[in-house]
């Protein structure tokens, strides 16, 4: 478990931290299935994943909250991304968030807790450990306690990133560069 992790916070959709994650990364998100653990009334997982920031999940119970991220098949998931607004959430801005990994919801272990002081903007937190991804079918972000002892959650996106793999890299075949070396590169 890693406590404190070297995190970053910046704001809005296209700024550099943003920009520089999907330069080299892809969003895998969107593959996978995400549940709350609870959600007030049109605020639930569609606005957590809307791409809009002025949209966010509210949670409606008691704390902890979960938000549970499950993928298909294991992925390699490289960073996780939360966007808070402390100026405009006030107490219900997440100050104490553990994210746990596993390949199912009875064997998740947690290898992040962190702690944020009035967060605002993109929370960058990388999911690579010795320069190698993490490795899991499913991850659960748990919002342990808010900002002034508030209940309820107000988190207005998050984001899953992976390696961007190439057909090369994949495979493992050698490159070609000689010309005369090239012409036995493809398979018939």
């Amino acid at each position: 478990m890693i406590k404190n992790s070297n995190i970053n916070s910046n704001s809005r959709l296209d700024d550099p931290i943003l920009q520089e994650i999907e330069s080299n990364k892809v969003e895998i998100g969107k593959h996978a299935s995400w549940s709350v653990s609870s959600a007030k009334p049109g605020s639930g997982v569609e606005q957590l994943r809307d791409n809009n920031l002025d949209t966010f999940w509210q949670s409606d119970a008691q704390q902890p909250h979960h938000i549970t991220i499950q993928f298909p098949k294991k992925c390699y998931i490289e960073n996780l991304l939360i966007h808070c607004d402390y100026k405009l959430d006030e107490s219900y801005t997440p100050c104490k968030i553990s994210i746990k990994a596993g390949t199912i919801l009875h064997d998740l272990q947690e290898i992040i807790l962190t702690e944020l002081e009035e967060p605002s903007g993109w929370i960058n937190i990388p999911l690579s450990f010795n320069n190698n991804s993490l490795k899991a079918n499913l991850l659960q972000i748990s919002i342990l306690s808010n900002l002034k002892n508030g209940r309820d959650s107000h988190i207005r996106q998050i984001k899953v990133y992976g390696k961007k793999i190439s057909i090369e890299n994949y495979t493992q075949y050698p490159k070609f560069n000689s010309t005369e070396v090239s012409i036995y590169q493809t398979l018939r």
